[in-house]
């Protein structure tokens, strides 16, 4: 895991763009790794999706579980969406303590009230207070035992606010202790002015096709996180899969494709060295 946390260091470092799309299990994460990604993310929101609830209603030990099993068998540097930290500054810490034993690189944490409200999903948001979220960026950092742990504090305030405002609380933020500060501008000014104001490395939610590399180089914005695209992808293609057969009798899909694909899951999921252990501890049998 310090490899990990150093590799997304160095990464922040080199000044070029960090795409981190959605992972929520291991074998997404090392697709994600295999793709030549620098990161991947858990999101709060798909995962809340992918157990049809909603991300307010995620335990810590969820988060963490999925989180394990990510790290457990991917090398790929894993960010997580640790939404209102679970609640006051006492739950934060407790949370910091949780996802960083996990071997994650970076925890986001968010301004919104806490306990989170299930309206976040129709755009709905309530905020804290900045003093309270001071308070709770602190004592995140307070409770990290590797300062190569990064915490991403993110700010709802353009939407809830104002554009000004959100700039005031990425700076107290980032003073707090904060390594990089997540905000959603909504004009194209305040994507270019945001690293101007903003005293940090910045962070965005969005699709990754929303701008090239090169062009959030010249904004100034070093990570972008996309926490829609590999789950909607799958949704859909599921869905026409599974309707199209409903309709005609067959999936509309290459069968000789689809066992393709399927072969290539044990070298995806990592299953060699499963093999080599196999096959020097299990009796073989003459044909």
């Amino acid at each position: 895991m310090l490899n990990q946390r150093q590799q997304f260091k160095d990464l922040l470092a080199d000044q070029e763009p960090i795409f981190a799309p959605l992972c929520l299990d291991a074998l997404s994460s090392r697709i994600v790794a295999d793709c030549g990604f620098g990161a991947g993310y858990v999101s709060g929101g798909a995962l809340g999706y992918a157990n049809a609830v909603s991300e307010a209603l995620l335990t810590l030990s969820e988060l963490a579980d999925t989180t394990r099993h990510i790290t457990l068998r991917s090398d790929l540097p894993v960010i997580v969406d640790g939404g209102v930290g679970f609640g006051d500054p006492v739950h934060v810490a407790r949370t910091i303590w949780e996802i960083e034993a996990t071997g994650a690189v970076a925890i986001e944490i968010e301004d919104q009230v806490a306990p989170k409200r299930v309206s976040h999903h129709r755009g709905i948001e309530h905020l804290i207070s900045k003093a309270e979220m001071v308070q709770k960026i602190e004592h995140a950092v307070a409770a990290r035992s590797d300062p190569g742990f990064q915490i991403i504090a993110r700010t709802g305030a353009v939407k809830n606010e104002t554009f000004d405002d959100a700039v005031d609380r990425g700076n107290a933020y980032r003073k707090a202790g904060a390594d990089i500060i997540m905000l959603m501008p909504q004009t194209d000014d305040e994507w270019e002015r945001a690293p101007a104001v903003i005293d940090a490395p910045l962070a965005a939610i969005t699709s990754l096709d929303a701008r090239t590399a090169d062009e959030w180089k010249a904004l100034g914005w070093q990570l972008i996180i996309d926490p829609f695209t590999a789950q909607v992808v799958a949704v859909d293609a599921v869905r026409n899969a599974y309707r199209q057969f409903q309709m005609t009798g067959k999936t509309g899909l290459s069968t000789k494709k689809i066992f393709e694909t399927y072969r290539q899951l044990p070298q995806l999921a990592g299953l060699d060295r499963l093999f080599e252990i196999e096959d020097q501890t299990t009796e073989k049998k003459d044909a």
